[in-house]
């Protein structure tokens, strides 16, 4: 009997039969996975108190162990009405298993956002608001990677924060914003006191910002150590922000700004140091020769303070602000406000202060701090 003979055969006969229907269910299966791992979520995204959202398209690969969402979007609902306000966007989020793990014995997974948007829209900016919607996120993610997620990859975010209540409107932006968080469960160097590391940048109005941290997101604080810097954004472009807040605009000048922070079991210390360079504020024939005869006076006050307390060597004006505290205390994170000013007037006429990091703030520091309460 020949080979195919034989297959004919074997199909035929009961085991044969069994077979093939099986293979048949699980290709049907395999094909109508995807159409009803979409109904499911777009049911869940539709279903979420206070929020609505919807995916376009949604692809398995079984062979990666994974799945992907194809162009989603979640608003937030206003309650009393049917109005919606973007939130959360993404071209597509990859949702997979982290091999790395798994070869160390771990089951953990990993997610990747591809071109990300984010936006704030409170009506002044409150960390408590922050903190309650990237908790709902965290939330909205877990449920969609239920299991833990040990790497979590941003490219080409942009995150906005905007107050449409403010006069004028204000809106803040990072463009451009790539990170990439490693061991988030720790299935890795588990002897370290911070396993975790962040990695981010972006861009800010013409300038730039990067993040680097190392922390434990599984101590019951979150210890970590971190380094941020934020270099040459341009001060015209916040003017939105000056107006509502300060009563002034500036017609030229970039922002800096260094900081170092740790905290080990709650307790906080690290430092601010901005930078303003090439600031000026009034333009009598320019851009302010509209403004009221008073608003003058004061971005002229503004503007005198400004070029008082103007280094003439490096031409900025520049302070250190010492930051200490307990998280979760009444009193927060507290700043030490006579120094911060005495940093401005030694700046200013005695020592410039250095624009770049002092490096003297570590994991280290934090225990310390709690060492001496």
């Amino acid at each position: 009997m020949d080979y195919k003979a034989k297959i004919k055969t074997w199909g035929r006969s009961r085991a044969g039969k069994i077979v093939i229907g099986i293979v048949v269910v699980l290709l049907a299966m395999r094909i109508a996975l995807p159409y009803v791992m979409l109904h499911y979520a777009n049911k869940e995204l539709a279903g979420i108190n206070g929020y609505y959202g919807h995916i376009n398209d949604l692809s398995v690969s079984l062979f990666r162990g994974a799945y992907t969402l194809d162009s989603i979007y979640i608003n937030k609902t206003n309650e009393g009405s049917d109005a919606q306000m973007p939130f959360f966007s993404s071209a597509l989020v990859d949702l997979s298993l982290e091999w790395g793990s798994l070869f160390q014995g771990k089951i953990a997974g990993e997610i990747v956002l591809i071109q990300p948007n984010m936006k704030f829209t409170e009506n002044k900016v409150e960390l408590d608001d922050v903190a309650a919607d990237t908790s709902d996120f965290r939330q909205l993610i877990h449920d969609f990677m239920p299991i833990q997620i040990n790497r979590f990859e941003v490219q080409r975010g942009h995150i906005v924060y905007a107050d449409y209540t403010a006069n004028p409107e204000i809106i803040i932006e990072a463009t451009e914003v790539n990170a990439v968080a490693h061991n988030l469960k720790n299935t890795y160097n588990k002897k370290e006191i911070l396993p975790a590391s962040l990695q981010a940048s972006a861009n800010v109005h013409n300038g730039t910002a990067l993040l680097n941290m190392r922390l434990n997101p599984l101590s019951k604080h979150s210890d970590f150590d971190m380094d941020f810097e934020l270099k040459n954004t341009s001060l015209p472009e916040l003017n939105p922000f000056f107006k509502a807040y300060a009563k002034a605009d500036v017609n030229k000048g970039v922002f800096s700004m260094y900081m170092e922070a740790a905290t080990k079991d709650g307790e906080f210390v690290g430092y601010v140091k901005p930078f303003i360079e090439n600031l000026d504020v009034l333009d009598w024939k320019g851009q302010d020769k509209n403004d009221a005869f008073l608003h003058k006076i004061w971005e002229g006050v503004v503007g005198f303070g400004g070029k008082l307390f103007k280094n003439r060597k490096t031409d900025n004006i520049a302070t250190k602000i010492p930051l200490s505290g307990t998280l979760g205390d009444k009193n927060g994170i507290q700043s030490n406000t006579l120094t911060a000013v005495f940093n401005i007037v030694k700046n200013a006429f005695f020592e410039a202060i250095s624009d770049n990091f002092d490096n003297n703030i570590t994991i280290n520091s934090a225990v310390s701090r709690q060492d001496e309460k």
